[in-house]
């Protein structure tokens, strides 16, 4: 019982690492993708 809980503990949290990996290289290429809207609008960030 002990071994089967660890086991999906385990699975868990390399889902959610796997999860936070995809969304933080997610983040970075919609950031890229509107620095290139920007840029070819003709605009400055407002950051």
């Amino acid at each position: 019982m002990k071994t089967k809980i660890a086991a999906m503990a385990g699975l868990a949290a390399m889902m959610t690492l796997g999860a936070c990996n995809t969304v933080g290289g997610a983040g970075k290429d919609l950031k890229s993708a509107g620095s290139a809207v920007e840029k070819a609008s003709g605009q400055k960030s407002k950051n």
